[in-house]
Formats: C-alpha cells, structure tokens, sequence
C-alpha cells in the first residue's frame, strides 16, 4: 500500500536520512522506532510533503506521490497525525472533525468517531484548543479516521498521555487494524508498539539499519530498550 525507496532528506547542508527504503501492506500497522533524533518524524513529514529537502520514491497503492504538495498527497488517500496534534483553535471539535474531506470508502461515520471518543461528543461544541492534551490526541486521531485516509501516519501519539489514555488508543487502533486501515506509527513507546504493529523498522542516524517481527522484537526487549535510551 505505501513503499517508500531511498528516501534522503537534509536540513540544510546536515543529512538527516540517508536511502530509507521500507514498505506498509495492505492493513498493516508498521512502526518506526529509534532514538529521539533518528529521523523517525522526519521520515513522516517527507512522506507527508511536508519537508522540502528530499529525495526518493515514495508510492501509495502504485501511484506516485513523489512530486505532489501535503494537500495533494492527502486527497490521494494520506492522513497525518502529527505529533503537534495539528487542532484548529477557532473551530470546535465537531467542525475539526468534520474539516478534511473524506477521500476513502473506510471513512468513520461520526457517530461511530464518538462511539469510540465519547469525551468527543461530550465537547463537540468546546473550541479544540480548549481540550486537554489528551483530548486533543483524541480529536487529531479521531480526524484521520473519519476522513477514511488509505494509510494514516501518527507521530507519537502515545506522547504525554496517561496509562489510562494509552490503553484506549490501543484499542482504536486495533479497531481500525481490525477493519483493514494501514497505518504507519513513529513511536518511542516500544510496549505500546508491540502492542499494536506487525512489523518494526529501527531507524538509527537517518538510516533503516535493522526490521523485526514481534516474536524478535519481545526476545530482544531489553537490548533494544538499551539501545532506545528508554
């Protein structure tokens, strides 16, 4: 569903990925994990087209993408979650949700959306920027899913979250892996990541320098929490 192929990307004159190439199939949840600095949300925003200096091949469901602007890239099917949480401030809840076109038949009826975020409907008339951090994790998400994105990229959802927060995000998301919707997740959080993905790419100084499956990835958890800095 998305491949990505010798992706470089620079700021300024400093390389910050050097030839990522790795691929999402179709209803898979793919992390990228690594060190703060890795390239993890830098790889996000190139994939998104958000980042100017780049080179690289990058592809959904075989179209091209490589020379499309963010706007294009999402009504080709792409939704981004990003790590600032991107809420609208003078827009309320339910008019940021309802902001971006849907551009995919998975998209998530909003009633459905406040099914699974009852904290949503409860402030649907509430300015998004007036919700707690949380919660404006929730109504970023919640966005993507409603859209009906073919593959949604999330930048470290779990950040800043509460344990009881963390859990309920894993839970939508194996709802939405449920239903077939391919997601790519840059995350720090290596339980939580093994939680929710089927394959993992460790990304080190702008590079994909090792991919792991879940059996792997659990026999090797203290090494690689070591190796995260966790």
């Amino acid at each position: 569903m998305l491949e990505v192929q010798n992706l470089t990307a620079w700021y300024g004159q400093a390389h910050a990925l050097r030839e990522v190439s790795f691929e999402v199939k179709e209803g898979e949840l793919i992390t990228l994990v690594g060190r703060n600095g890795a390239g993890k949300s830098t790889t996000l925003r190139c994939v998104m087209g958000l980042h100017p200096q780049m080179s690289g091949r990058i592809r959904l469901g075989g179209r091209d993408l490589t020379g499309l602007e963010a706007h294009e890239r999402a009504h080709a099917g792409l939704g981004y979650v990003p790590d600032d949480r991107g809420i609208y401030a003078t827009l309320t809840v339910e008019e940021n949700l309802m902001l971006p076109p849907q551009v995919g038949t998975t998209h998530w009826p909003l009633e459905r959306v406040y099914k699974a975020f009852p904290v949503l409907r409860e402030r649907r008339r509430h300015p998004g920027t007036k919700l707690s951090g949380g919660e404006q994790q929730a109504l970023s998400i919640a966005r993507a899913l409603r859209m009906g994105a073919k593959v949604v990229l999330l930048d470290e959802p779990t950040e800043g979250l509460a344990p009881v927060l963390v859990q309920q995000l894993r839970d939508i998301l194996l709802e939405a892996k449920h239903d077939g919707l391919t997601m790519l997740l840059v995350e720090q959080n290596l339980r939580f990541a093994m939680a929710v993905a089927d394959r993992h790419y460790l990304l080190a100084e702008g590079t994909v320098v090792q991919t792991f499956g879940n059996a792997e990835i659990a026999a090797r958890e203290h090494e690689l929490l070591r190796h995260l800095g966790v």
